[in-house]
């Protein structure tokens, strides 16, 4: 079946460079999963199509992925013990927590719900960054798969870890961490079942270390031999806050880069969630590389971490993705949103003429494929696969408007009106077309009552 999306309001495409729908005005033929001709404005597709779907209210956009989240926090969203916090006070506040209640059947519904809130936002390729085992939730990478299976959304499971806790001079509980070897054994397990390198892959695998000061130098170095040998990609927080880097420097004897480096992860498989506190050189050595870093705009605000420089990473060489970071420090899992912060953090940072909504886009697609490892998502191009996210400018929030495409982030889209993954429609008319959204807040909205016991 070839389906011609026809004649968008607006679309950013790979041949856009700012001006009015480029090259691709026409809109695009779609053939199974793939995108395979770009129609120029005025113009009809040079192949017959099968059908033709009407895109003249809708702003077209490369499906948005987003490269940071932890999907059970959605449990523990503005938590009496944990707002107005900077990260570790906030992280020893949650994990006595978390210990205590991401138990399975709540961690599914967490994974749940967070899935259907990044794709009802135009979200259509996620990962995840799981690294709470407690007993009983050794199979959190399976229940994952499930959910993500079944609502039909791109995933890179990524399958993170924690062994240092209190005792050993760390953050977290005692009770939530795993020993090395148990670690590595289900790194691979989960390796050997789900990782799918091939082109438009559902399911992919990354391993990812939670922190510096949550796991040991055994574990990063072992991790990345994994890496290696089965072709994949990792994950790790660095360098997201002052206190950080002072842990590094009295822990290890030198700054987070400086220890990246020495652990054999200064390589282009790795991308970092944050990246906040470089200095001139570390932005240097990380895009010389090639490690990519995830922007989490609105996790930075509310936590108060601080700005990344990602104009200065990405002129180095670094791949700069997008994400959301996790639902107790974002409080929302709204990837559409997330870009909207991103270009307004930016310009604060910079100003407001060298960073534009172009760039916003770019982190939010093409620079979080890269993240990921990926180059058949995160474009608008033939021979892509067809991940799509549109939006109607038809609120009052819209209203008056000039620019359809720099509308979207300047007047705040917050919801996608149809998403496309792999050549399927996934969101229809702003729903899943296969989730109960209602009942699923509902019973979500309940496993969180136990989340706020004993506080």
């Amino acid at each position: 079946m070839k389906t011609w999306i026809k004649n968008p309001l607006a679309i950013l495409a790979d041949n856009n460079s700012g001006g009015a729908n480029a090259g691709a005005g026409g809109g695009i033929v779609i053939d199974g999963s793939k995108i395979v001709e770009l129609v120029a404005s005025g113009g009809q597709p040079t192949m017959p199509v099968d059908q033709v779907f009407d895109a003249s209210r809708h702003v077209v956009l490369p499906g948005l992925i987003n490269t940071h989240h932890h999907f059970f926090q959605t449990m523990t969203r503005a938590h009496p013990s944990a707002i107005n916090k900077e990260l570790f006070p906030w992280l020893k506040a949650l994990y006595p927590i978390w210990a205590r209640n991401v138990k399975p059947d709540a961690f599914r519904l967490a994974t749940r719900l967070a899935l259907t809130e990044l794709m009802m936002s135009g979200c259509t390729t996620v990962s995840d960054h799981h690294y709470l085992y407690p007993a009983g939730l050794e199979n959190a990478m399976d229940i994952q798969v499930e959910e993500a299976e079944k609502l039909g959304i791109r995933m890179t499971v990524t399958r993170g870890s924690m062994s240092l806790s209190e005792k050993d001079g760390g953050l977290p509980p005692d009770s939530i961490v795993q020993d090395d070897d148990a670690i590595l054994a289900d790194c691979e397990r989960v390796l050997n079942k789900y990782h799918d390198r091939s082109d438009g892959s559902m399911l992919q695998v990354a391993l990812a270390p939670c922190a510096p000061f949550t796991v040991t130098k055994h574990l990063m170095m072992e991790t990345m031999e994994l890496a290696h040998r089965h072709d994949c990609t990792c994950h790790t927080h660095l360098g997201e806050t002052l206190d950080e880097d002072a842990y590094c420097v009295a822990n290890y004897g030198c700054r987070p880069v400086d220890y990246l480096e020495e652990l054999g992860w200064m390589n282009d498989r790795v991308w970092l969630a944050h990246g906040i506190h470089f200095n001139d050189d570390e932005v240097r050595r990380l895009g010389h590389a090639g490690v990519g870093v995830c922007h989490c705009p609105t996790s930075n605000m509310v936590l108060a971490s601080g700005h990344c420089r990602t104009l200065e990473l990405e002129a180095a060489g670094s791949p700069v993705g997008l994400g959301v970071d996790g639902s107790a420090s974002n409080d929302n899992s709204n990837l559409i949103e997330a870009v909207r912060h991103a270009l307004m953090i930016n310009r604060l940072t910079y100003d407001a003429a060298s960073v534009t909504h172009f760039d916003a886009f770019r982190w939010a697609t093409e620079g979080s494929a890269r993240c990921l490892g990926r180059d058949d998502i995160g474009k608008i191009a033939v021979g892509k696969q067809a991940d799509l996210s549109m939006f109607t400018l038809d609120e009052l929030r819209f209203s008056g408007a000039g620019d359809p495409l720099a509308a979207l982030v300047l007047c705040g889209a917050h919801e996608a009106d149809r998403v496309m993954v792999a050549g399927a429609w996934k969101v229809e008319d702003t729903m899943p077309v296969n989730m109960d959204v209602a009942k699923l807040r509902h019973e979500h909205g309940e496993a969180a009552k136990a989340f706020l016991e004993n506080i």
